[in-house]
C-alpha cells in the first residue's frame, strides 16, 4: 500500500486547493515544499522595517473571492482565519497630467461618470459588463473549466443551437478582439480607454494581443462586482488558512522538502525521491510547477521514455515578460495630489493605450521601459494591520520588465545585459521619480524601499521562469487547450497517474486556484 494517495509538488494556490478539496473527502495528501515557507507567490515579511507587512508578490484576490474553489472552500477557510478586506474604489488610473478616473463597486454609478467623460461611454460600459453578466454560464465554463469533457461539449452543443453556428462563430471572433481593438471602438473619452488598457499587462497579455478585449471585460465586470480584495493580515494568513484547514482534514504539509525526481515504475508514476534521498510513494503524483522543472528537472532521468510530441513541444514552450516588484514603508499618509485616490485599492500610472503598447513592447524586446506601467497598491487602506499606526505601506508592480536585459530604452542605465543590483536600483530609481511626481513630499516620507527584479523573483521561486509571474506566455496559441501544449488535455500527462497543475495549465495564472480545483474534482475531491 502507497504511504499517500495524493503527493502534491509544490504549495502555490492551485496545490492549496487541491489537498484541501481531496482532504476533505478522506483522501491521504501529502504536500512538498523545496522552500522553507508554503504559499508559493503568497507570502508576506516585514521586508523593509519591523512592524510593515509587505506582500511580496500577489497581494489581490478577487479571482479567488470569484471562484469555485472558493465557493466550494470559503467557509472552512473562514473558520481557520481566512478574512477579506474591501474597498469600494477597486481600481483607478492616474496619467501624468494628475487627470485621474476611479473605479467603483457601483455600476450605475460607473455609469453615470463614465457618461460624463464622454457621451455614451457610460452607456457602453454597462452594456459590456452587463454582457458578460448574461453570458457568464457560458465564458466563465470556457475560461475555468474543464474543456475536454462532456459537459463542455454539451455546453458548445447548447449554444450553437441558441445562437446557430454562425452566431456562435461570431461570438468567438468578437472574443479574440485585441484590446486596443475594443477601447478605440467602443469608449471616446482617452480617462476611460487609460483606465481599462493596463490590465492587458495583468492577464500576461498586451493592448495588441488577441482575446485581451474579452479579458478586460471579464476583468472589469469582476472588479465591479467583487473590488480588490486583501487578505487581512496579507496573503501569508490565505496560507495559514489552507494549512490549517488541511491538517485538520488529515493531510500532511512539509517544508525545506525538495523534491529531485519522480518515481516511475511500468509507466506509471509510484512517488518522489526527495533531495535528501528518501522516497515517499504514493498512488498519484501531482506538480504544480513549470512545464521545465516537471520535464527538464523532475523526469530528467526519464525523458527517453516520453513521447515525441512532449519533448518537442517542451522546446516550444515560451515564457512571458518578468515582474518587476517595489514596496515602500512610508512615514504618514500618502498624500497623493490628486483628489480622490485615498482609499483605491490599485491605481495604475499610465496615460493611455499607446503608453501601455509602447512599454510592453519594450520589455518583450528586452529592453528596460523608458516609461513603465506601474501598478500602485495601498493594502494599509484596506487593512490597517499592516503597519504601524500613522504609517503607511505601498506595493508597486511593474509587469512589464524584460526577463533578459538587452539594454535600456531610454539609454540612460548600463545594463551590461544583467539583472544586477545596480540595474535593478537604477530602474526601481526611474519607477520612483515616477510615482514621487504625484504625491506631495514623497522622496521625505519614505523610511525604506525594497526592489526585486525578475531575477530576485526567479530566486525566491524557481517557477518564475525569468520573473515570468504567469506561468509561460498568455498568447492564445498558448492558452485554453493549448495550455501548456498544443495536445495537453485536462491537466494530464502521457505517465498515468502523474498530473500537472498550476499557471502553466489550464485555466492559467491568478489567484483562482482554477487547476487544483479541477483536478480535484476529477480524482474525488
Amino acid at each position: 500500500m502507497a504511504d499517500f494517495d495524493h503527493i502534491i509538488v509544490g504549495s502555490g494556490i492551485n496545490s492549496l486547493v487541491a489537498a484541501a478539496m481531496l482532504s476533505s473527502k478522506g483522501k491521504r495528501v501529502l504536500v512538498l515544499e523545496r522552500e522553507s515557507r508554503f504559499g508559493g507567490c503568497m507570502r508576506t515579511e516585514e521586508i523593509t522595517l519591523p512592524g510593515f507587512h509587505h506582500d511580496v508578490m500577489a497581494a489581490t484576490f478577487v479571482l479567488f473571492l470569484t471562484s469555485p474553489a472558493h465557493a466550494a472552500l470559503g467557509a472552512d477557510l473562514a473558520r481557520h482565519g481566512l478574512e477579506f478586506c474591501h474597498t469600494p474604489h477597486p481600481t483607478a488610473v492616474l496619467r501624468p497630467d494628475g487627470s485621474s478616473l476611479v473605479l467603483t463597486t457601483d455600476r450605475a454609478a460607473n455609469i453615470k461618470t463614465f457618461n460624463s467623460l464622454a457621451a455614451g461611454n457610460g452607456d457602453r460600459h454597462g452594456a459590456d459588463v452587463g454582457a458578460i453578466e448574461a453570458d457568464a454560464p457560458f465564458l466563465f465554463a470556457l475560461l475555468g473549466g474543464e474543456l475536454w469533457s462532456w459537459p463542455t461539449a454539451k455546453l458548445m452543443i447548447s449554444q450553437a443551437w441558441k445562437r446557430g453556428l454562425r452566431g456562435l462563430a461570431a461570438w468567438m471572433g468578437e472574443a479574440l478582439r485585441p484590446t486596443r481593438a475594443w477601447l478605440e471602438s467602443t469608449y471616446t473619452s482617452e480617462l476611460v480607454q487609460a483606465l481599462w488598457a493596463p490590465w492587458s499587462l495583468h492577464t500576461g497579455l498586451t493592448t495588441e494581443s488577441a482575446y485581451g478585449a474579452q479579458m478586460g471585460k471579464v476583468i472589469a465586470f469582476a472588479l465591479e462586482a467583487a473590488g480588490a480584495p486583501v487578505i487581512k493580515g496579507g496573503a501569508s494568513q490565505a496560507v495559514s488558512a489552507f494549512k490549517g484547514l488541511i491538517e485538520a482534514n488529515g493531510g500532511e504539509l512539509r517544508a525545506n522538502a525538495d523534491v529531485d525526481r519522480i518515481l516511475l515504475r511500468d509507466g506509471k508514476a509510484t512517488g518522489v525521491r526527495l533531495a535528501d534521498g528518501s522516497e515517499i510513494s504514493a498512488s498519484h503524483v501531482i506538480c504544480s510547477v513549470a512545464p521545465g522543472q516537471l520535464y527538464n528537472r523532475l523526469l530528467r532521468e526519464d525523458t527517453a521514455a516520453l513521447p515525441e510530441q512532449v519533448t518537442s513541444s517542451l522546446g516550444d514552450f515560451r515564457h512571458g515578460r518578468g515582474d518587476f516588484q517595489l514596496h515602500y514603508a512610508i512615514d504618514g499618509p500618502v498624500k497623493w495630489k490628486t483628489e480622490g485616490l485615498d482609499d483605491v485599492a490599485l491605481i495604475h500610472l499610465a496615460d493611455s493605450i499607446d503608453s501601455v503598447s509602447k512599454s510592453s513592447n519594450e520589455a518583450e524586446r528586452g529592453m528596460l521601459p523608458v516609461t513603465p506601467t506601474i501598478c500602485v497598491g495601498q493594502p494599509h487602506r484596506l487593512d490597517p494591520s499592516r503597519c504601524p499606526e500613522g504609517k503607511s505601506i505601498l506595493w508597486l508592480q511593474i509587469p512589464d520588465a524584460p526577463r533578459t536585459i538587452k539594454g535600456d530604452a531610454a539609454g540612460e542605465i548600463d545594463t551590461g545585459g544583467v539583472w544586477s543590483e545596480a540595474t535593478r536600483e537604477a530602474f526601481a530609481d526611474r519607477i520612483e521619480a515616477i510615482l514621487a511626481s504625484h504625491i506631495e513630499g514623497f522622496g521625505e516620507s519614505i523610511l525604506a524601499r525594497k526592489a526585486y527584479s525578475p531575477v530576485d523573483l526567479e530566486t525566491m521561486n524557481i517557477n518564475l521562469v525569468g520573473g515570468d509571474p504567469y506561468g509561460g506566455s498568455c498568447a492564445v496559441d498558448q492558452f485554453f487547450i493549448w495550455r501548456p501544449f498544443s495536445h495537453s488535455k485536462n491537466n494530464t500527462t502521457s505517465i498515468e497517474n502523474l498530473h500537472h497543475i498550476g499557471a502553466s495549465t489550464h485555466p492559467g495564472p491568478g489567484l483562482g486556484g482554477g487547476s487544483g480545483f479541477l483536478l480535484a474534482k476529477r480524482l474525488g475531491g
